[in-house]
């Protein structure tokens, strides 16, 4: 694996005040440019792929949004030129409004080409012929780009996940675990929520609804927590559930996963799915994971959907 920063990417480390910070991705194809691009919207950045140069000046004219910006630079680009990506970098570089930094995404020409066989893809810029040819060309066209790159990145020893953990150390070291984890409650009566990774089924606890006292409750309600886990099968459950997830959470982060989302059901929604739930997040959340929280039943039943859907962060 190999690294490189200019001494100018250096600096660029200090941020400026409120100066825009734009990161320009690019690379010939097959690099790598993609997988960086997920990864860079993945923590954070708003991204946009293979941009049209003639728009960029437009977009950073724009109010700011608040996150930064994140482009792919294609030589596939209808209005791309050498010439004219190169004055733009360099306006780029001089405007103290923008923190720009020219990540450049570099593999040895053999392994792209390797690369292109066993995915029986044509290469961009030699459609109808080898793509050893369109390589060549690619790198010739960026040959001036990337002496200009603050961050130049050899991919070709990489696998997909080894540059999305490099991605993540370069632009996001403060956040170790990238990892957002949702937990959900819900109703078989009306099917699985989608998108659900893990789901649980925990009708085979003990049914508050059957209280009289307590059926107008919810599973945030202590009374409603507290007779839940009085079944003698609930911390059982639970303490095996919470070692799965934890033992689950950190292999999923380092494949690569941004998202990993659990739901409990029951038969209405109300009590021992919202329970386990609550008790699941707050559980995860003093282990610094990131985690929010939606009970979708209640959602229905209340309209206040804003006040159902919340985060914890430890």
């Amino acid at each position: 694996m190999d690294v490189t920063r200019s001494s100018r990417a250096g600096q660029s480390g200090v941020r400026a005040g409120n100066a825009r910070r734009l990161v320009l991705v690019t690379g010939p194809s097959g690099a790598g440019r993609s997988t960086a691009i997920n990864v860079l919207e993945d923590i954070g950045f708003e991204t946009i792929d293979n941009l049209p140069l003639s728009l960029l000046p437009h977009l950073l004219e724009g109010p700011p949004i608040g996150r930064p910006l994140a482009l792919g630079i294609d030589v596939r680009n209808r209005d791309f030129s050498t010439t004219t990506l190169i004055e733009m970098i360099d306006s780029l570089t001089a405007n103290p409004d923008v923190d720009m930094e020219l990540l450049y995404l570099d593999c040895r020409p053999e392994v792209l080409v390797r690369r292109y066989s066993e995915t029986r893809r044509r290469h961009p810029l030699a459609p109808a012929e080898s793509p050893a040819q369109g390589i060549q060309r690619e790198m010739d066209l960026l040959t001036p780009i990337r002496v200009r790159a603050g961050i130049l990145l050899e991919t070709s020893d990489m696998t997909p996940h080894d540059l999305r953990a490099e991605i993540q150390h370069l632009f996001a070291p403060e956040s170790a675990q990238s990892l957002a984890v949702s937990v959900h409650s819900f109703s078989y009566k009306r099917g699985l929520p989608r998108g659900i990774d893990m789901v649980f089924d925990v009708r085979f606890l003990r049914n508050p609804y059957w209280e009289e006292k307590l059926r107008d409750k919810d599973g945030r309600s202590r009374d409603v927590a507290e007779y839940i886990e009085k079944d003698e099968r609930f911390l059982p459950f639970f303490e095996r559930i919470l070692d799965l997830v934890l033992l689950l959470l950190p292999a999923y982060a380092e494949e690569g996963k941004s998202h990993l989302s659990i739901g409990f059901g029951c038969t209405g929604g109300q009590h021992r799915s919202v329970a386990v739930a609550e008790r699941l997040a707050n559980s995860l959340a003093k282990e610094a994971w990131q985690v929010s929280i939606r009970h979708r039943e209640l959602e229905r039943r209340s309209g206040a959907t804003a006040e159902m859907i919340r985060g914890k962060n430890a």
